[in-house]
């Protein structure tokens, strides 16, 4: 997942500064590894690279670029670039777009590969091979790893390694990525590359035909019959459908039982982040307050302290707190995804989605929505009807994104109950944060039903997904998958809400008085608090919380670094303010249930306006989106306050 606050100001198309600082030495021999989608090429990645990882963004373009180091037996070192799955090089999605540039050596920060290592699942050899003609033609070292080879074998699959060899020209590899197994060929494979000389054959794939999207079309048939060959000369026998995953699929995707299913599946994530993650809350929240009481007592009485405690301690830390439950929701997806359910999900949702005239490709743009809605725009691109993508990006932000989920903990934990709803399967808090997220799927589905049928009138189109078998998840992928995420977390928290804190603890601090700085109110914070005051007061907020929508314009949790600030100014004489309490003391459970409603319609992201701003070339469609969501918000608040206050 995300960073949902890299840069995104950069035009796509905009040619990349040459002052970029090249991310790998020359030295050290570089790597691609590349494949189809759901080949098991990022656990092979993790697999080789463990924690010598860096995360950082392709110029131009907000996707993550992964660049992993492995260490081999021999004390050599190796740079891996994870690539996109790709079906081809076309560069008609941005994924083929980065990964031809990166092949190309076209891409700022990273130089031409030395070699390449093409993976795919040898279940699904025939169709998976389709990528190895225009990989060849790239005349580098090339090893070809037949991942998932324990399945192909438990399910009566063959396949000669040796023909492969003789047909294609390339060392075979047969691996479990999953498991390890066969690795060891992969790292021998690494130890034997070598830097190209920088005077090499350029590699160029502007006249390949490659990924040709149209099977009539000559060079896509011609492919596909040699690939056709290769595979009846390799004597691949295909491997017989799983006894398991038939008698899954009957369930999952049974018209009744499937979304009933799905439904329980979601209830148990909601309720698990009420219960797996209290007691690592309760730590996170123990070492912040004993960490500020500890400086509280330490430092002497000055700006400083001040500053240390009452601005940044009680800004960042309180968002720190909710860390826990955000990696227990992407420990859920991680899962989900990875054991292939996830997949079954976007036929089930497809289902309502062809009702309401979104293509059910929008499924996983809009699932990605769950992490941040920056890459979940960007993965629209996958949409191939201009119309359908439109819809898609404008609905998008509805997705309850984890930026969304602390301010929800906080005023839940704060207002509702922790009593049983449905036993010890669902409880009231749980139940509350399941119908935020519902909220957001109704806004969704009832905005795109009204742009298909007005702005953006076309036709559904069908949706064809290969579903890929049940797997049990990597416990080592799904770690370093939150380990990203944490890291992403900390990022933000250390960046954009500690900048915040800062600037709202200066304005607390002027116009200066005689004996210091001024009361709260009379502060120039709470004289900007009271001129947007008027504009909320009949959704019940006072001036604090017009403060926080304000700056939450940068992202979604700063209101609680906000209003921690703000009360950790206002009652500095308690060195461990409990911000649950204080809301308590100045919101009530209407108003609360209020402000929740304003975020789940709100486009609070200025990241969000900007990616939107570039993918549809203009500000008609952002400032249209941003005035909608505003309106919806303002307009459910309202309603939710009058409703929920008798």
């Amino acid at each position: 997942m995300d960073d949902c606050h890299a840069k995104t100001d950069d035009g796509l198309n905009a040619p990349s500064s040459r002052t970029a600082v090249q991310d790998l030495p020359a030295r050290t021999p570089l790597v691609a590894l590349i494949g189809p989608p759901n080949s098991g090429k990022s656990t092979l990645f993790n697999r080789l690279t463990g924690l010598r990882q860096k995360v950082a963004n392709y110029p131009g373009v907000t996707v993550e670029k992964h660049v992993g180091r492995a260490r081999l037996p021999d004390e050599r070192e190796v740079d891996i670039v994870d690539l996109p799955g790709v079906h081809g090089f076309s560069a008609r999605t941005l994924d083929e777009k980065i990964t031809r540039d990166v092949l190309e050596g076209r891409m700022d920060g990273l130089r031409s590969p030395d070699a390449l290592i093409l993976i795919v699942d040898s279940t699904r050899l025939e169709s998976q091979l389709m990528l190895v003609e225009p990989v060849l033609e790239l005349k580098l070292p090339t090893l070809l790893v037949l991942n998932m080879a324990d399945e192909l074998e438990v399910r009566g699959g063959k396949v000669d390694d040796e023909a492969l060899v003789r047909r294609l020209g390339v060392q075979v590899a047969r691996t479990t990525a999953r498991t390890g197994l066969g690795v060891e060929a992969v790292t021998s494979f690494l130890s034997d590359v070598t830097v190209r000389e920088s005077g090499g054959q350029e590699i160029s794939l502007r006249n390949i035909p490659l990924g040709v999207p149209l099977p009539m079309m000559d060079a896509f048939a011609a492919r596909r019959r040699h690939v056709g060959e290769v595979v009846e000369a390799a004597g691949f026998v295909p491997p017989g459908p799983s006894a398991v995953s038939e008698r899954l699929d009957s369930l999952f995707l049974h018209r009744v039982w499937g979304p009933l299913i799905f439904l329980a599946v979601v209830l148990v994530v909601f309720q698990s982040i009420f219960t797996w993650a209290v007691p690592l809350m309760d730590g996170v929240e123990f070492l912040i307050a004993g960490s500020g009481e500890w400086l509280a007592v330490t430092l002497p009485e000055s700006w400083f302290r001040s500053l240390l405690i009452d601005g940044v301690w009680a800004g960042v830390g309180s968002v720190l707190v909710f860390l826990p439950q955000i990696l227990v929701l992407f420990l859920f997806l991680g899962v989900l995804e990875d054991s292939g359910y996830m997949a079954r999900a976007a036929i089930i949702a497809d289902r309502m989605m062809y009702r309401v005239g979104l293509q059910g490709r929008a499924f996983l743009p809009l699932l990605s929505g769950y992490a941040c809605a920056v890459p979940a725009i960007l993965a629209a691109r996958t949409v191939d009807d201009e119309r359908d993508r439109l819809a898609t990006i404008f609905v998008t932000p509805f997705m309850t994104c984890s930026a969304r989920l602390p301010v929800y903990v906080l005023l839940i934990a704060a207002f509702i109950p922790q009593e049983p709803l449905l036993g010890r399967f669902l409880g009231q808090r749980a139940a509350v944060l399941l119908g935020l997220y519902g909220l957001g799927i109704v806004a969704a589905v009832g905005t795109a039903y009204l742009l298909k049928r007005t702005l953006l009138r076309a036709k559904p189109t069908s949706f064809l997904m290969e579903l890929p078998p049940y797997r049990i998840p990597a416990l080592r992928s799904i770690g370093l998958r939150l380990l990203d995420r944490s890291r992403i977390f900390l990022r933000r928290a250390g960046r954009i809400i500690f900048t915040v804190a800062i600037v709202l603890w200066v304005l607390t601090q002027f116009p200066r008085t005689e004996g210091g700085a001024p009361h709260i109110d009379d502060s120039a914070l709470g004289r900007i608090g009271q001129v947007i005051e008027p504009a909320i007061a009949p959704l019940g907020f006072d001036w604090r919380i017009g403060v926080g929508l304000v700056t939450s314009l940068a992202a979604r949790e700063v209101i609680i670094g906000t209003l921690g600030t703000i009360y950790g100014v206002e009652d500095a004489t308690d060195d461990s303010i409990v911000l649950q309490d204080v809301l308590r003391r100045d919101l009530t459970t209407a108003s609360a249930i209020a402000l929740m409603v304003f975020f789940a319609f709100a486009l609070q992201c200025m990241s969000t306006v900007a990616v939107m701003h570039r993918e549809t070339a203009g500000w008609k469609w952002p400032i249209l989106q941003f005035s909608y969501m505003l309106v919806l918000a303002y307009g459910g608040a309202y309603v939710a306050v009058r409703v929920f206050g008798g």
